[in-house]
This record gives C-alpha cells, sequence and structure tokens, in this order.
C-alpha cells in the first residue's frame, strides 16, 4: 500500500466526514481521490468540463472509473467558457461556482509555490504572499512528485492536460520557465521553500488580523493613532467584501481618519465620509 505515508503528510478531516472532491482527472486530483477514500473519508467525486479541449467530456469516464474502483460516489458538471481573455481564470471561477463551498482540491506544494511567485508578481502584500490556506486543500504538504508516484504506483493513467503546457497563461511560464531558472540559482528546490514560507506568512497575517479586529475603524481617532499596519488591515477588514480595496483606497480611507480630507470615494458606488470623528459608508456622489 503506497498510500499510508503520505497520509500522515495529508490534512483531510476525520474518518466518516463526507466529502466532495474536484477530480479533473490529473495527477493530483486523481491522488485526492484515493487519498480521501483511503482516509475514511465518504468521498463523492466531482468532474467539471469546461469543454475548452477536444475529448474533455471523456476525461469524466476516467474519473468514473477511478471513483467506481474506489467506492466513491461520482458526478459530472458540464459549465460555458466564452473564449476571449482571461480565459484561465474565468474558466477556475466558472469551476468554483459549480463546485459547492466546501469542495476538497488536489493543490500541492508547487502549486502552493506558484501561486505565491503570481501574486508576488501582480504587487500582492503578505495576505496575497501567504497564497493558498489548508483547510480545504488537503494535499498542500505533497509535491507534485508525490502524486504522480502514486498514480504509478497505482496503476493509474491521469489525464494528459496540453493546456498546463501552454504559455500563454502566466502559471505555466513561472512553472516551467521561472522556478527551474530559481531552482539553478539558488541551488536548491525553491518551490518547498516558498511553500514554508507562505506558511509562515499566513501565520503573521492571521495574527496581525486578530490585532487589527481591535482597532475600531470608524473611529477616525483611534484608526488615525493606530499603528500604520493595522491601520492599513482595520480599513482592509472593515471594507471587505469578496474583494478587498486596492492599497490606494486604503490610503485615502487613512487620509479621511487623519482629517486630511473629508471624505473619499471607495468604488462600488460608496464612499468613506468623517463626520465629528466618526468614519461612516455612504452612497457615492453618482449614486445619489
Amino acid at each position: 500500500m503506497p498510500w499510508p505515508d503520505l497520509l500522515t503528510r495529508c490534512t483531510f478531516p476525520p474518518p466518516g466526514t463526507a466529502v466532495t472532491c474536484a477530480v479533473s482527472g490529473g495527477a493530483d486530483s486523481l491522488a485526492l481521490l484515493v487519498l480521501a477514500v483511503e482516509s475514511g473519508c465518504e468521498v463523492t467525486a466531482v468532474h467539471v468540463d469546461h469543454g475548452l479541449r477536444r475529448g474533455s467530456a471523456e476525461d469524466s469516464v476516467v474519473v468514473a472509473d477511478v471513483a467506481a474502483k474506489w467506492g466513491a460516489r461520482f458526478q459530472t458538471v458540464r459549465v460555458q467558457v466564452p473564449p476571449g481573455p482571461n480565459l484561465e481564470a474565468r474558466a477556475r471561477t466558472a469551476r468554483y461556482q459549480a463546485l459547492p463551498a466546501d469542495v476538497l482540491t488536489g493543490h500541492t506544494a508547487d502549486d502552493q509555490a506558484e501561486t505565491m511567485l503570481l501574486n508576488l508578481l501582480r504587487g500582492a502584500g503578505i495576505d496575497g504572499l501567504a497564497a493558498m490556506r489548508r483547510d480545504r486543500r488537503p494535499l498542500l504538504s505533497l509535491r507534485r512528485a508525490d502524486t504522480h508516484e502514486l498514480c504509478a504506483q497505482l496503476g493509474l493513467e491521469p489525464i494528459d492536460d496540453q493546456t498546463n503546457a501552454d504559455r500563454r497563461f502566466r502559471r505555466n511560464r513561472i512553472r516551467h520557465d521561472l522556478l527551474p531558472v530559481l531552482d539553478a540559482i539558488a541551488e536548491r528546490d525553491v518551490a518547498d521553500l516558498l511553500s514554508r514560507q507562505a506558511d509562515l506568512l499566513r501565520d503573521e497575517a492571521d495574527l496581525l488580523d486578530a490585532l487589527a479586529r481591535e482597532v475600531d475603524p470608524t473611529d477616525a481617532c483611534v484608526l488615525a493613532a493606530a499603528p500604520v499596519a493595522l491601520g492599513r488591515r482595520a480599513v482592509r477588514l472593515w471594507l471587505g467584501g469578496e474583494h478587498p480595496p486596492d492599497a490606494a483606497t486604503v490610503e485615502r480611507v487613512l487620509a479621511v481618519a487623519r482629517g486630511e480630507a473629508v471624505a473619499t470615494e471607495i468604488g462600488k458606488g460608496r464612499r468613506v465620509v468623517r463626520h465629528k470623528q466618526r468614519l461612516a459608508i455612504e452612497p457615492g456622489r453618482a449614486a445619489r
């Protein structure tokens, strides 16, 4: 049995827990399916077909066969992703919209390193560099080589998605071009290093969030007097939402708290105003 050692490095929920696994048919997701079953979870494997390449519908047959062999339930879902810019991001959005919120995915430490570098290139702060959390990614301590080796030992034939070699996508350029160069320069396995660094940054980000929640962002005096790092995070937590405000918006809100402005637009038809040393969110001028 090749999986006991791998399971000690995974973070699956307790045996008997019902889980949904996103299974594309690649080595990472097939390993996720197998390891979830072997961990004792009650597994439903869901395959999402984006219809972006010829023969993609046949991938569900591969996933269904592996699910049946390991005694997991199986579902397939078809989503439409129109051609155009940002195809990779839009396909990911469509995929997650078709899956339950608590779905488990087969992301590995290699994916973590790539995500950290992607976010660095986007100018992300500590939260972006902390990359992916482990709560729905039980394989995040495994390497891509581990999942391929598991499939080989079990006689499973993963689907080779050719889009993973398409250098039009930035993640693929990081995977195939940037990381090998970084390995050569550092003379070490950089992906493993970046994955561990992401864990450290996530712990620090969580601590800063806990401290920032003690800062009342609606009290202009308190917000202005707070250490700037906590003030920024307090504003981001306050404005919140699915897409937190950018750095420029946060700085404008802090300027209002310091009395350098009486109000500022924050997007989405809203603005922050100061009245008697209190900050409040109200409709923006254009929304009135």
